[in-house]
């Protein structure tokens, strides 16, 4: 399977994640650029988890129908095409990180990936309805990691 290049101009992968980002701090989610996409991308999926929050990870954004041609998406916006699904805080769009105090720090997975054909899901899905729904349909990703802790 092909790879995705995603990157951000705000934190590198696996360092902390500015405040601006986290649920307390402006709650803005972050600048992501992306390239390799395969000419034969029918969308893009961005998915954002925490996979250390409890037994199932928590989601902090999804978007579906990204244009395979954007190339990224500015700080606070929705991506090209894209469509917010609701979050683990039940709130439509980004929901920044908010771990518990005094915890390790936790890690967010920025993963986005290319699909053959339009990705069917259930009316609120959760970080592991996706994964589901993506096999089979992936034909290319990419994945960074942004950690935070309070």
């Amino acid at each position: 399977m092909a790879g995705i290049m995603l990157r951000s101009s705000a934190f590198n992968d696996h360092d902390q994640l500015p405040d601006r980002f986290a649920r307390e701090g402006g709650n803005v989610s972050p600048p992501l650029e992306w390239a390799g996409v395969p000419d034969s991308t029918s969308e893009l999926i961005l998915l954002v988890e925490d996979p250390d929050a409890g037994r199932t990870p928590f989601l902090h954004w999804l978007v579906t129908g990204i244009m395979p041609q954007s190339g990224g998406v500015s700080e606070g916006t929705v991506p090209d095409g894209g469509r917010e699904w609701p979050n683990g805080f039940g709130v439509t769009g980004w929901g920044g990180p908010h771990p518990p105090r005094h915890e390790d720090p936790h890690r967010y997975f920025f993963r986005l990936y290319a699909l053959d054909q339009p990705l069917q899901l259930p009316d609120a899905p959760q970080a592991p309805d996706v994964h589901q729904a993506l096999a089979d349909r992936e034909i290319a990703s990419g994945t960074m990691i942004g950690t935070y802790y309070r």
